[in-house]
């Protein structure tokens, strides 16, 4: 059975989750919804997500240091934006899961079998290119490149946690990114 409560943000307190804990059992997961936010209270917007991808330090050689800006801006932030940009970081990807930016990635490597694992990094690497980059690639599915890949992309959210709480970020995010789960995108 599913339980709907609604709570203000302001009556959120230790004594409320300790009533939650005594009335269900250890196994019962939450799921909590912000309603009403008005647009850039605090949430991490679409322009401060490009602002930390933006942050990636192409200047280094070894890809935990290009990363590094990124993951102290996150990092700074609030966690809420931590679990938010790898949302955005799984939806992005997920745009450019399709069969046709597939298929022009093929074509450039010459190949008919198709790696999901370097498809995957090959998009995080457009991701990582930047806004511009990736909404050229997204709207042209025949500039997909081949010759990128940026695997790291897919921890700055997870070393951010890390760096902010000293635990492991536990989260998964709205949409799969793995390739192939858009599933409407590749009928």
């Amino acid at each position: 059975m599913t339980t709907v409560l609604t709570v203000n943000l302001n009556d959120l307190s230790a004594q409320f989750i300790q009533d939650l804990r005594a009335k269900f059992d250890n196994k019962a997961q939450i799921e909590i919804r912000v309603q009403e936010q008005k647009q850039g209270e605090g949430l991490l917007s679409d322009a401060q997500f490009w602002t930390v991808i933006d942050a990636l330090d192409w200047s280094k050689k070894k890809q935990y240091e290009i990363v590094a800006p990124a993951i102290a801006m996150l990092a700074a932030m609030p966690i809420a934006n931590i679990y938010l940009f790898k949302d955005y970081v799984a939806e992005k990807l997920y745009q450019l899961d399709t069969r046709q930016h597939a298929a022009a990635y093929l074509a450039k490597e010459g190949e008919d079998f198709l790696s999901v694992d370097d498809f995957l990094y090959v998009r995080c690497a457009v991701l990582a290119e930047g806004k511009e980059f990736y909404k050229n690639v997204l709207a042209n599915p025949k500039e997909m490149p081949n010759a990128i890949s940026f695997e790291p992309l897919l921890d700055i959210a997870n070393e951010a946690y890390k760096a902010k709480t000293g635990k492991e970020l536990n989260y998964f995010p709205s949409f799969n990114y793995e390739t192939q789960s858009n599933k409407e995108a590749w009928a």
